[in-house]
């Protein structure tokens, strides 16, 4: 009878023992310098709809819906862009302008930088 909870602490130690990757997406701009860039509020990544910034996603390609700040007309415009994104990397995500009257934008990564604490796993041989 014993060596049932032994068995499931065994289990249990080996879960914590598996390092968890993730990324993050942040719509916050990383230089504030350039003029043509702004700040984009992440709605959804992969239909999902979010409401934390940064978004916490799993590595891998995902379809990221952005929303820019409004143009002089007041539209809010969106975007989706497909991401390929790398475990343990923080991107800042930024809607490009012609100017700060227009609707119209493209959706770049910033800047990309390591997340603290995430483990990538070394590839066993």
């Amino acid at each position: 009878m014993k060596t049932l909870p032994c068995l499931a602490a065994t289990v249990l130690l080996a879960a914590c023992a598996t390092p968890y990757q993730y990324a993050q997406l942040d719509g916050r701009r990383y230089h504030v310098t350039p003029i043509d860039t702004y700040p984009v509020l992440i709605l959804d990544v992969d239909g999902r709809s979010v409401n934390s910034n940064p978004v916490q996603v799993d590595p891998g390609r995902r379809m990221v819906r952005v929303q820019a700040p409004p143009g002089g007309a007041g539209l809010r415009e969106t975007r989706t862009v497909a991401l390929d994104v790398r475990a343990c990397t923080r991107y800042y995500l930024v809607a490009v302008k012609d100017n700060r009257l227009a609707s119209d934008f493209e959706v770049r990564v910033e800047h990309e930088e390591p997340v603290g604490g995430c483990s990538v796993k070394v590839a066993q041989r």
